[in-house]
């Protein structure tokens, strides 16, 4: 199986399976004598890790982070810093119940890369899906922590990338009421108190009847400077979509404004812009700060659709391996609505992604304004 890695000069390749005896990435192309140690790494995958409220996995995994390469001792500060060689860092499992998978083994889960796996590859890892399990997202987490050190250590003022759930089924926020400090008061990473209050008992109930529900994400990175990004074949949205496409369960991406764009005049789309002192400010971002491919200077924003988690307790009908139809349940746990903990992933993509475009930019000898 090929395509494990993404990135050009910051390039990740993950590693591991669901119910393996540990997970992990490498971190290549990360520039020598930043500041890393795994504390700066594990509030992130703390974000990730399932088991911490009702409303996700009971699957208890502490999501430790090991770094095994890539660090030394500095010199002048006795603190540890990379090397700029490759950084190789490892998350144990230590949770799995492959049992719950045994009634399932021959059988194609409804949703899921089951089937997809096996015409591919005559072969597949049924214990909780393996490979295509969202268990490898952590490994993605952990790499956009050092993505985000990466940002704030080449872009002046740094870059804040941070995410929020805005929609669980029909039920969207509010947002007159968005206040970032509400994401710490809620299990959802919600930025309407109201919307999360509301939510509760609703998917609760989602839970409780063993079923699932989708969900919509957004991502805003703020501090990125202008000409992040190329023309054509290295567009800074076209980017991101695609690394927001590679989560599980993702199923739609737009950026800015996106499929509301469509609904809107030429007039209304268009984001003005103003002369204010030395700078050249805009009046909207309906582009979701990249034009051209090219960022502007305003928050890059962008949403991915998830999906409703596909293993639920309601029996769907399925065919085995030898192609006879049958039924499945699927036990074990879940999430049910995968888009509560896709949050922190979808971060850790786009910081990924603007790590990447950021080392592209000064490559091609071209420098950021101060």
């Amino acid at each position: 199986m090929s395509h494990n890695s993404f990135g050009h000069l910051f390039r990740v390749t993950t590693w591991g399976e669901s119910h393996g005896p540990a997970i992990g990435c490498v971190v290549d192309g990360c520039p020598p004598g930043i500041p890393l140690t795994e504390a700066d790494i594990q509030p992130w995958l703390d974000k990730r890790r399932p088991g911490q409220s009702k409303f996700t996995t009971q699957r208890q995994e502490a999501d430790q982070v090991r770094i095994l390469s890539g660090v030394f001792e500095d010199e002048e500060t006795g603190g540890q810093v990379t090397t700029g060689t490759p950084i190789a860092l490892q998350i144990e499992n230590i949770d799995q119940r492959s049992k719950d998978y045994s009634d399932i083994k021959d059988k194609f889960r409804p949703g899921h890369a089951d089937y997809t796996y096996w015409q591919k590859y005559g072969v597949r890892d049924y214990r909780g899906g393996g490979r295509s399990s969202a268990r490898e997202t952590a490994c993605r987490v952990a790499a956009g922590a050092v993505a985000r050190k990466v940002l704030n250590h080449l872009i002046p003022g740094g870059v804040a990338v941070r995410g929020a759930l805005v929609q669980v089924g029909n039920e969207h926020i509010d947002r007159a009421k968005w206040n970032w400090a509400e994401l710490e008061n809620n299990p959802f990473f919600c930025p309407d108190a109201d919307a999360a209050k509301a939510w509760e008992p609703y998917i609760d109930g989602i839970r409780k009847a063993g079923s699932s529900i989708g969900a919509v994400i957004e991502v805003i990175a703020e501090g990125v400077p202008a000409g992040l990004g190329a023309p054509i074949y290295g567009k800074l949205d076209s980017d991101i979509a695609g690394a927001l496409m590679t989560i599980n369960a993702a199923k739609g991406v737009e950026i800015g404004a996106g499929f509301g764009a469509a609904a809107l005049t030429g007039e209304d789309n268009a984001d003005e812009m103003i002369r204010a002192g030395n700078k050249i400010n805009f009046t909207a971002n309906h582009a979701g700060g990249i034009l051209g491919g090219i960022s502007s200077g305003q928050p890059i924003v962008a949403r991915f659709a998830v999906k409703p988690t596909s293993s639920i307790l309601t029996p769907r009908k399925t065919v085995t391996k030898d192609g006879a139809e049958t039924d499945i349940t699927t036990k074990g746990r879940h999430d049910p609505c995968v888009g509560i903990r896709a949050v922190p992933i979808g971060e850790a993509m786009v910081a990924c992604v603007l790590a990447d475009h950021a080392l592209r930019h000064l490559g091609q000898g071209l420098k950021f304004d101060q």
